[in-house]
């Protein structure tokens, strides 16, 4: 039982740290969204850090409509972004979790 135990936990730091691995490396995944007419751009990482955001002249005369564009856009961007970081992170965790009787975490 112990060695099962132990086996387990030994699984469990792997896991743990492949997850970081995989962490660190979405902060090399980037995310680019752009508003439907393209006049605002931002960029972010899959770990949701804002890298650029670039926005169109036009846009600066008018402080509710880009308000607005960012909202929107980031917004999209975060979305797209945590639907990456979350399905890699998962992936690498259910690959590594021990096979425990009852506990199916990843249906």
């Amino acid at each position: 039982m112990f060695g099962d135990l132990m086996g387990m936990m030994g699984k469990l730091k792997e896991t743990q740290k492949k997850v970081e691995e995989t962490k660190t490396r979405l902060n090399s995944v980037l995310i680019d969204e752009n508003s439907t007419d393209n006049l605002l751009n931002v960029t972010l990482t899959a770990n949701r850090v804002i890298k650029s955001i670039n926005i169109d002249d036009s846009l600066l005369e008018d402080k509710e409509q880009l308000e607005d564009y960012l909202i929107l856009t980031l917004n999209k961007a975060i979305a797209k972004a945590t639907s990456i970081h979350e399905a890699e992170v998962a992936a690498v965790a259910k690959d590594g979790m021990p096979n425990i009787p009852g506990m199916d975490l990843f249906k």
